[in-house]
C-alpha cells in the first residue's frame, strides 16, 4: 500500500512534534530548583523582617528604662542592675550597667536588651545614656570644669551668679532692605 502524498506529510508532521519524556523531566527538574532558589529568598526576607522586628522593640525598650531613670528625683546608684519587662505581647530582660563620669554631677547609664528567654550572651540593642544635674546657671554662663573643689564657686561663677557682672548685650539685627543681605552691628570686646 502506497501513501498519498497528503497523508505522508501528515505523518512526518504528527511524529515529529511534542516532546520527549527527558525533555519534560528536565524541565520540571529546572522549575523545580529554581522554586527552592525563589522559596529560599522569601525565607530570609520573612527572618530578616522578625529579626529587625525585634531589634527596634529591644531598642525602645532601653530606650524606656533609660528615660524613666532620667526622671526620676535622685541619680542611679553605681552599680549593675537588672530586670525583666513585657512589652508588645514579649518578655523583655534589660541591663543597666551605671558608671561615674570625670565630672562628678554626671553619670553614665549603659542598658542592654535581650529577650528573656534567650542566652546571656545575646544582646539585641545596646543604648547609652547620661544623668546630670545643672552644674551651671540658667541661661548659660561660664562654667568652671577644672574650678575649686568642694561647691565653692570660683571667682567667675561668683561673679555671674552674685550679678557683679553682666555680659554684654547684644543688639539685635535690624531687618535688612528689601533684596539687602542682613547686616549685625559689630559686637563689643571683652
Amino acid at each position: 500500500m502506497q501513501l498519498q502524498p497528503a497523508e505522508a506529510r501528515l505523518r512526518v508532521a504528527t511524529t515529529a512534534s511534542g516532546f520527549t519524556l527527558i525533555e519534560v523531566l528536565a524541565a520540571l527538574v529546572i522549575v523545580a530548583l529554581g522554586m527552592l532558589g525563589v522559596i529560599e529568598a522569601v525565607t530570609q526576607q520573612a527572618r530578616n523582617g522578625t529579626y529587625l522586628r525585634e531589634k527596634t522593640l529591644a531598642h525602645w525598650v532601653a530606650m524606656n528604662v533609660v528615660t524613666e531613670q532620667r526622671l526620676k528625683a535622685a541619680p542611679p546608684p553605681v552599680a549593675e542592675s537588672s530586670d525583666d519587662v513585657e512589652f508588645a505581647g514579649q518578655h523583655w530582660r534589660w541591663t543597666m550597667r551605671v558608671s561615674q563620669t570625670q565630672v562628678q554631677s554626671l553619670r553614665r547609664m549603659d542598658v542592654t536588651v535581650r529577650p528573656a528567654e534567650s542566652k546571656d550572651g545575646v544582646v539585641l540593642a545596646s543604648v547609652s545614656g547620661f544623668y546630670g544635674s545643672a552644674i551651671g546657671p540658667a541661661g548659660g554662663g561660664a562654667i568652671a570644669w577644672n574650678g575649686p573643689q568642694g561647691g565653692e564657686p570660683s571667682e567667675e561663677e561668683a561673679e555671674v551668679d552674685g550679678k557683679k557682672r553682666k555680659p554684654p548685650a547684644r543688639p539685635p539685627s535690624q531687618p535688612p532692605a528689601e533684596g539687602a543681605p542682613p547686616t549685625m552691628p559689630p559686637q563689643e570686646e571683652d
